[in-house]
């Protein structure tokens, strides 16, 4: 099993960005864009790994910028394939698949609608919608709607709030639950399972390596527009979402369903944001890979 977790490459600009390689390092590219808060080590599980290996998948989990070891500079989604694009290229990848967990299914979005000639294949696993489109503000609970607008509108005191979660996450990686609604059940039962829980640690932790600039960037452009129009991708893109997922609730991925003509998404009713991936990878990296 190919396990390379602490690897950077350098951008023309200089920059550089941190990424993790998982599972056959010799197979069919898919590049992994994780969560929020979240890195490179978003994948780091031997389950996760030995999936990867026998599907002959090479995913790389690309930090973004001031994520983990990833250089803080300015950017956008619609900029991300862009940085994409010149990061497959420093490793000679000529086409490759794109994946998204979470606030990554955006990226996703981004590169299906930007870059289609590059990609094999995009999926979006339980990803979140643009909240400029119609019922999107209405999926989100008290709390989120609290959380985006003072990440749009008050960036300064956003990054106070997420100066003490990162403390508190130092502490306690669970309490970044905290910016979010109650954890559903079946992600309670996952976070319970050993490895899980040590992943999820860590992967957290990581996104802090750099302080809060860069998940704080991420969290900026997630509450707003993402410039571009869904109506626009052309190519396929799979969804996977899972029904009792309470941190990106399913309504968000039935918006993403109507606005994406070339969509196919299926939804699993006993998942949650967290099982979901824990219990149903293999199945969701396969057709990435076919």
């Amino acid at each position: 099993m190919a396990v390379k977790s602490d690897n950077q490459i350098k951008l023309q600009d200089g920059h550089l960005v941190g990424y993790a390689e998982y599972g056959d390092l010799q197979g069919k590219p898919v590049l992994h864009f994780h969560g929020l808060p979240s890195s490179r080590l978003e994948l780091h599980r031997s389950a996760i790994e030995q999936i990867a290996e026998r599907l002959h998948a090479r995913v790389i989990v690309v930090e973004r910028p001031g994520i983990g070891l990833s250089d803080y500079h300015p950017y956008t989604i619609v900029s991300w394939p862009n940085i994409v694009t010149e990061f497959a290229d420093a490793l000679h990848l000529e086409r490759f698949a794109v994946m998204g967990l979470s606030s990554g299914g955006k990226y996703v979005a981004a590169c299906a609608w930007k870059i289609p000639d590059r990609l094999t294949a995009a999926g979006i696993l339980n990803g979140s919608c643009p909240f400029d489109l119609p019922g999107a503000k209405e999926t989100l609970s008290k709390k989120d709607r609290q959380v985006y607008h003072l990440a749009d509108k008050v960036p300064w005191r956003f990054g106070l709030v997420l100066g003490k979660v990162a403390r508190d996450i130092r502490k306690d990686p669970t309490s970044f639950f905290s910016l979010f609604t109650e954890v559903s059940e079946p992600d309670r039962r996952a976070l319970e399972l050993a490895d899980v829980k040590e992943s999820f640690e860590e992967m957290v932790t990581e996104a802090f390596h750099q302080g809060t600039r860069g998940v704080a960037l991420d969290w900026e452009l997630e509450s707003r527009s993402w410039g571009f129009s869904l109506e626009e991708i052309r190519m396929p893109v799979t969804i996977w979402h899972g029904e009792m997922d309470t941190i990106v609730p399913v309504e968000q991925a039935h918006i993403l369903k109507e606005s994406i003509p070339t969509v196919h998404a299926t939804f699993f009713p006993d998942e949650g944001h967290v099982s979901l991936l824990v219990h149903h990878y293999e199945e969701i990296l396969a057709p990435m890979v076919s």
